[in-house]
């Protein structure tokens, strides 16, 4: 048997090898010619709400079951879309298949004319407003909300500032919270001097200074990236995802000059979370004054946002009915994916359906 099956074989892999090189080749022209792109945040969905540069977007669906609504607020630095990266692999189409009437915050791109804002305008505005247009719109009087990031610390400071905000369960995924743990916020940690240099003519962080930030984390990720790419790039399957991935983690956008300022003193330099000092608009807030009902999503594997920093939130957060989830899965990994279609959506949907009720 082994005579005859070894060249066989051996024949076998060449000509594997010849196909793959053959759809390497197909691949990497249609790259270079931009003909294999993606398609990204294609769920369906309407601009319900703008403010400037923050759009407030509903999602289509036919088929709601559960209510209240999930408003889900984004962060500061980078795009949405890996909400609802491609059709398939999107953590925004999970929601809507389990019966949820879906919304996203999305602060935009920042101009010259949002570098003096501050968390006050997006905890203390515009959170507030989304809320009730998101309540008129599906006419309920509470939301369920979650945040994603950065966008986890600004639903931490509204919902502790606004201890009556209608929210029924408040959820954050990947949410830092001491900042002393935080790898990716060294101009932060260097004092307002540092600070004050890395703002551009536009009065913000540009964007890419907030991508070198966190290409400095995995400094030779790129390279490596591109080695699993040539090597793979006979799939159709990993070409699209490598490109959507790739795509969407170079795609920075600049950090208001007002929110870095106050992230370096307030959140960096006296680790406001960790150490009970926050203060939005002269008012001294406490996350133990959030009570909803709580869950905190967090990765074993993230570089951005360690288990470190993100850990702590449940011990903080004042709410007696509160889970955490800890999972292996990085920082995207905890919703886009396999780990996130398998364990952090169901048990996020899971969570929701227990803080909702059935439409009627």
């Amino acid at each position: 048997m082994g005579v005859t099956d070894g060249p066989r074989s051996a024949l076998d892999r060449v000509r594997q090898e010849i196909e793959r090189n053959a759809l390497r080749a197909r691949n990497g022209i249609r790259m270079a010619a931009g003909m294999s792109a993606p398609r990204l945040g294609a769920t369906p969905r309407d601009e319900v709400w703008r403010d400037g540069r923050a759009r407030l977007f509903r999602y289509r669906n036919d088929d709601v079951r559960h209510r209240p609504p999930l408003l889900i607020v984004f962060s500061l630095v980078s795009r949405s879309y890996i909400l609802d990266l491609t059709p398939g692999n999107s953590f925004v189409e999970h929601l809507l298949r389990a019966g949820f009437d879906v919304y996203l915050l999305d602060w935009g791109v920042p101009d010259e004319r949002d570098a003096s804002n501050g968390l006050e305008y997006y905890a203390d505005a515009a959170i507030p407003a989304a809320i009730r247009v998101t309540c008129r719109r599906s006419g309920t009087d509470e939301v369920n909300l979650l945040g994603y990031c950065f966008g986890g610390n600004l639903t931490l400071l509204h919902a502790a500032h606004h201890t009556d905000s209608p929210i029924r369960s408040h959820s954050v995924v990947a949410c830092p919270v001491d900042y002393s743990e935080m790898p990716f916020t060294s101009v932060l940690n260097s004092g307002p001097d540092e600070v004050e240099r890395a703002i551009g003519d536009d009065g913000n962080i540009p964007s890419d200074v907030v991508y070198g930030a966190f290409r400095s984390l995995k400094p030779v990720a790129e390279l490596t990236g591109y080695v699993d790419l040539l090597e793979r790039m006979w799939s159709d399957e990993y070409v699209a995802a490598y490109q959507a991935m790739n795509g969407w983690g170079t795609d920075h956008i600049p950090l208001p000059g007002g929110v870095a300022r106050q992230m370096a003193s307030m959140l960096s330099a006296d680790n406001g979370f960790m150490t009970d000092r926050l203060f939005l608009g002269g008012d001294r807030i406490h996350l133990a004054d959030i009570r909803t009902p709580f869950l905190a999503v967090v990765g074993e594997k993230d570089h951005i946002v360690p288990i470190a920093a993100a850990g702590p939130v449940i011990d903080l957060v004042g709410s007696e009915d509160k889970t955490e989830l800890r999972l292996k899965g990085g920082h995207v990994g905890l919703v886009v994916g396999r780990t996130a279609a398998k364990t952090t959506i169901p048990t996020i949907i899971e969570f929701l359906i227990t803080q909702s009720e059935a439409v009627r």
